[in-house]
């Protein structure tokens, strides 16, 4: 794998990741009938329409045989010649299907540091132990029917009743509209609705809660309180108001009856303080969106370094985008820590196959017109790339969507390659920070939770300096090593954990959320 190798930058114009790669990475600026010197001297000229990001062939791969990056197969030739590109018309998508889980699997445990060597942040303990990295106030729609009202309420407050200096360790009063809730079908459709928004509410992000409903949906406040006592609790751990638009007589007396309610609990959540907590307590969640022929030697590895020394401090890190394990599951499954977390990562993948025939698509569509624009011609490809995100540590487990991990570590999340709805889901996990790669360019962040972007590619990063936030380009522009660039982000995690400066995001505004649980088969 990438992470596990300083990968060979040759020439200008490519680079070579893995000793048993027989195709090398284009990088910018190349027209066809460039002449490339592989490592061994040989010069190889392009034929084609070289692209950055894309591929061409560092020695013939003859009809039949597989194309090969990442020292995996990606694909199988067609006919290529040394120095052609790859695309679609000398490249199928045919792979080997491997589903071994090596007989009595048992992967070593990280190399922990040191607890005198875990660096520190500035987060907010709550009463269940859990760290928060911000202090919001919520309002908490239980269906879509009660989503304007606590969208009014939330933007009301935010400008009348919050004073930055008054209150001063209130991060903001942030509502969650969404389109979920009301007439949903029973069944896990109804379960993961109320599970994300009880554990948004619940999240150590959150000092304080108000919770309304319209009154005649089906995710209304009696559903809500049920599925709190079946779970074991009554509440969030935290103050919370319960509010009805019907009970309290239409939409501008509820409107009226919540901005009260966060008059209340202003003063109570600015009364919560920082202290000094150590990156044991970060729990990150792992993104990527917009991705290009880059992202998986650079930002991606980079942030997996990154990864791996959370883990190593003892904290957790949430891998999901389940369609983009699709290809390289056993990569993921082989280093996991014992057969049976192997055996959880390969349903996790049947899952979602299941579940995307029953809407009438396949994991092999995943791929987007930029993500093959930008060089990712296939599942396979964009997968190893994208699962470089989790590190080198092993697997640790795997949790359902917006269910807390049991343990620690690197953790697999069920959930989409949806933006939108896998970052939510992952903060509803318990991700306190997010990192969030990017080939293309991607603004997005989350309603409660930091969004740092890192770009793949320098021209994207300067292109956009007010939405990405890191530069993993410089790898390909032979001016750092994925280890200098992981230890950037890991920094700046940290920093961005203690509110020593905000995410790009976080400056936009960018709220962002929506739940998945458009599902017709269970977890």
């Amino acid at each position: 794998m990438v992470n596990s190798r300083e990968e060979l930058v040759f020439d200008q114009h490519a680079v070579y990741i893995h000793q048993d790669d027989n195709v090398a990475v284009i990088k910018f600026g190349i027209e066809e009938g460039a002449h490339i010197a592989l490592p061994t001297g040989d010069p190889v000229e392009l034929r084609g329409q070289p692209k950055a990001g894309h591929r061409f062939a560092t020695r013939k791969i003859s009809e039949g045989d597989f194309v090969i990056q990442y020292g995996q197969p990606i694909g199988t030739s067609l006919g290529i010649e040394v120095g052609d590109v790859v695309t679609h018309s000398n490249m199928n998508n045919d792979v080997p299907v491997i589903r071994d889980i090596p007989e009595g699997l048992s992967t070593a445990a990280p190399e922990y540091f040191p607890p005198e060597a875990i660096p520190t942040f500035q987060g907010y303990r709550r009463e269940d132990g859990r760290v928060g990295t911000r202090n919001y106030i919520l309002i908490v729609p239980t269906s879509m029917c009660a989503s304007h009202e606590a969208t009014q309420i939330s933007i009301i407050a935010e400008h009348t009743l919050l004073d930055s200096v008054l209150h001063a360790n209130v991060d903001g009063i942030i509502g969650i509209p969404h389109n979920k809730g009301c007439g949903c079908s029973d069944g896990s459709n109804l379960d993961v609705t109320l599970r994300t928004l009880a554990n948004y509410a619940a999240h150590p992000n959150v000092g304080a809660v108000v919770m309304i409903e319209l009154g005649c949906e089906k995710t209304n406040l009696s559903k809500m309180e049920d599925y709190l006592r079946q779970r074991g609790s009554v509440g969030f751990g935290k103050p919370v108001h319960w509010l009805g638009v019907q009970s309290a007589g239409g939409t501008a007396q509820v409107v009226s009856q919540g901005l009260e309610a966060v008059k209340e609990l202003l003063p109570v959540v600015n009364n919560c303080h920082k202290e000094t907590i150590p990156a044991s307590e970060i729990v990150l969640g792992l993104e990527c969106g917009g991705s290009d022929g880059f992202s998986g030697i650079s930002a991606n590895p980079a942030l997996g370094h990154a990864a791996d020394l959370i883990v190593r401090c003892g904290g957790t890190v949430i891998l999901s985008e389940v369609p983009e394990f699709c290809g390289a599951e056993h990569v993921l499954a082989q280093r996991s820590r014992d057969a049976s977390v192997a055996k959880e990562a390969y349903a996790l993948v049947d899952w979602y196959k299941e579940y995307a025939s029953t809407v009438g698509t396949a994991l092999a569509e995943n791929p987007s017109p930029g993500n093959i624009e930008g060089g990712l011609l296939n599942i396979t490809i964009k997968s190893l790339g994208a699962i470089s995100k989790g590190g080198t540590t092993r697997v640790e487990g795997t949790t359902a969507y917006s269910e807390p991990p049991s343990g620690r570590g690197l953790q697999l999340m069920q959930g989409p390659g949806y933006d939108q709805e896998s970052v939510p889901g992952m903060v509803a996990s318990g991700a306190n920070v997010v990192v969030f790669t990017t080939g293309r360019g991607t603004t997005i962040g989350n309603a409660i939770c930091p969004v740092l972007k890192l770009a793949s590619n320098t021209p994207v990063y300067e292109r956009m300096p007010n939405d990405i936030d890191l530069n993993a380009g410089t790898i390909i522009d032979g001016t750092e090593t994925i280890p200098e660039v992981g230890q950037r982000v890991f920094d700046r995690v940290l920093d961005v954990a203690s509110g020593e400066n905000l995410a790009h995001a976080e400056v936009h505004k960018h709220r962002e959320f929506q739940i998945w649980a458009e599902r017709s088969v269970s977890l």
